[in-house]
């Protein structure tokens, strides 16, 4: 088992990387601080595998547990699903010594931190992801939330959680989509930080794909190391933590155009990483021969790199102005500098970005 820290003084917390660990109680249980009831939030993919080995522990341990299962899919990450959650807790009669438990992939994780940040003004939940770009990213750094029609993630709060739970043996039951999808934002965090990382995801897709469990252990472990560093220096994201959004502002014009759920998370960010590396090449920050390995290794674990066919410019002006990082009604990007390092601009040109999406 690995364990690593993100250091934010009075509210860091653990992430423990490991085979077999939601069986494991003796490592996680200490960080449920209360003797409340704890409230599994998950959904119905997963709670076939995971709800029971989860629940099982935790009564092992001496815990109240109760569970709500919510239908699967990016589309259900909306305040409807928010308010479910809020009356279930509310007719098990949860009080301010409860402990959420978000056992699912990035829409269960940020639905159940935001719906803990704001239950009673706050109670303590922990993170337990079960896909691979929620172990590598959306589980650690305390960003939560819920999507409304006009825009991603643009209802929510940072709520940091008390522990993160990243069970290997949880990837074994991915569909290879999921795991693909996963990938995009393993890859980015080689384009915006670790040249060398990138280098290392050039070498290792056959093994990656036969699920090498070092692999996989060095891959989520330097995500999430990197994630940690970041979140350490930036957590509330007013300046270093943007470029994490590598690709976002594209890809949450693509999830929102298309239909939530449509395009997966990392499918529309693995094409919007693609066109702003390609801002990137247009503005002479990385050279053509840089932006085609960003190329092949996207294609390498089998993700987009480009836009879907009928989303043209417009299409995509319209939905980024309700992008988070918009500020004094100018859209900011995320572009690579080079690989490896990563800054944000506010000064892109329509004919910039029409070449790019091209």
């Amino acid at each position: 088992m690995e364990t690593l820290l993100v250091d934010l003084q009075q509210r860091s917390y653990p992430i423990f990387i490991g085979e077999g660990l939601l069986t494991t109680p003796d490592i996680w249980a200490q960080y449920i601080t209360k003797r409340g009831k704890v409230v599994i939030v998950t959904n119905e993919t997963v709670q076939k595998w995971y709800l029971a080995p989860l629940t099982q522990s935790l009564q092992s341990s001496g815990f109240d547990v109760v569970s709500l299962i919510l239908p699967d899919g990016e589309e259900y990450k909306n305040i409807e699903s928010y308010n479910k959650i809020m009356t279930f807790m509310l007719e098990q009669n949860c009080g301010r010594d409860t402990t959420m438990f978000a056992l699912g992939g990035g829409v269960i994780g940020d639905l159940t931190g935001f719906a803990a940040a704001s239950f009673q003004r706050g109670v303590d939940f922990i993170q337990v992801p079960t896909t691979l770009l929620s172990q590598v990213d959306s589980s650690v750094g305390g960003k939560t939330g819920i999507n409304h029609p006009l825009g991603k993630n643009m209802i929510g709060a940072f709520y940091q959680p008390k522990a993160v739970i990243i069970d290997l043996k949880a990837l074994a039951t991915l569909p290879k989509r999921e795991l693909s999808a996963g990938m995009a934002e393993v890859i980015k965090y080689g384009i915006i930080w670790d040249n060398e990382f990138f280098e290392y995801l050039e070498q290792v897709p056959n093994k990656f794909w036969q699920l090498d469990n070092e692999v996989l252990t060095h891959i989520i472990k330097r995500c999430c190391s990197i994630k940690a560093e970041v979140v350490s220096k930036d957590e509330t994201e007013q300046n270093l933590r943007a470029i994490l959004n590598l690709g976002h502002t594209f890809g949450h014009a693509i999830e929102n155009f298309m239909g939530y759920g449509v395009w997966l998370h990392g499918e529309a960010v693995a094409a919007g990483s693609v066109i702003a590396s390609r801002l990137a090449s247009l503005r002479g920050k990385i050279t053509a021969k840089e932006l085609e390995r960003i190329i092949d290794i996207t294609k390498q674990y089998e993700l987009p790199v480009g836009k879907p066919d009928n989303m043209e410019l417009n299409d995509f002006t319209k939905l980024m102005i309700h992008d988070k990082k918009t500020k004094n009604g100018k859209v900011r990007f995320i572009i690579p500098d080079a690989l490896g390092r990563a800054s944000l601009y506010d000064n892109v040109t329509n004919q910039e970005l029409s070449l790019a999406i091209k």
